[in-house]
């Protein structure tokens, strides 16, 4: 990983587009920096530089959304979660770097028709709340996921969706939620070797923007409509995440 203007050039974007999102705005959307920096740095740094910023993010959305959550729906995502983040581990210690990246692109790309499906009404949140079985299910979900290209917001919104959260405590429950997978997420990237030397110094250099971000997402979050920032997301994520399956399969 080196630290030159290139590598800047994609990570700024990326770190205050992640932000944004755990600040409260474009909610869910926070993963796409993993594909933005896919791009030009392999999977494994991808992932292993965005956690970190990840975390301070996490923090400093928690200070802000406190005790906002509802800790019952919150505890069974968290509990599901850790399944997930083990079946990841195992896949990462045995897979094909390119088997990641073509996962990262198919989770881009499955974001996208998810989203328009739920806007176009082919998916509906369910008519009845979703019972712990669904939602520790869904954890494990998400707990696989996050842990591949820190992309649980999706199926986290499925059960959180069922519950008919308001706005607010739907985003508190959110920032609870990925602050524990997050910080569950430490041990085994370390284990499989994720974290580098390289990545960790850049994640210093970093940190301003990402705290940045969270601040600017609060701030969006009250004043300014989604749908521009959803609609060129979307567009990102298409060439993206298309972009690293041709790679994949190609290489």
């Amino acid at each position: 990983m080196t630290m030159d203007f290139n590598f800047y050039l994609f990570a700024l974007p990326a770190v205050m587009f992640a932000g944004i999102s755990k600040g409260g705005f474009g909610s869910a959307a926070a993963f796409a920096a993993t594909p933005f920096l896919a791009l030009i740095l392999s999977p494994g740094q991808a992932v292993g530089l965005m956690l970190p910023l990840l975390m301070v993010m996490d923090v400093t959305a928690l200070r802000l959304f406190w005790r906002k959550w509802d800790m019952r729906v919150s505890a069974i995502l968290i509990l599901g979660a850790v399944p997930g983040i083990v079946i990841g581990a195992l896949l990462y210690g045995v897979a094909d770097p390119a088997v990641f990246k073509l996962m990262i692109g198919v989770v881009a790309v499955g974001f996208v028709a998810w989203q328009l499906a739920k806007s176009r009404h082919w998916i509906k949140p369910p008519k009845r709340e979703l019972g712990m079985g669904a939602g520790l299910a869904w954890g494990g979900v998400t707990g696989l996921t996050s842990f591949i290209s820190h992309a649980g917001g999706p199926p986290a919104a499925v059960y959180l969706l069922s519950k008919r959260l308001d706005k607010t405590t739907y985003q508190a429950t959110s920032v609870l939620v990925f602050w524990a997978i997050n910080a569950m997420k430490v041990v085994p990237y370390s284990m499989v070797g994720i974290f580098t030397k390289e990545s960790l110094i850049a994640d210093l250099t970093l940190v301003p923007v990402a705290v940045l971000g969270v601040f600017a997402g609060v701030w969006m979050h009250h004043r300014v409509p989604e749908k521009l920032f959803f609609g060129l997301t979307y567009v990102f994520l298409v060439i993206t995440g298309g972009k690293l399956i041709w790679e994949a399969l190609a290489g």
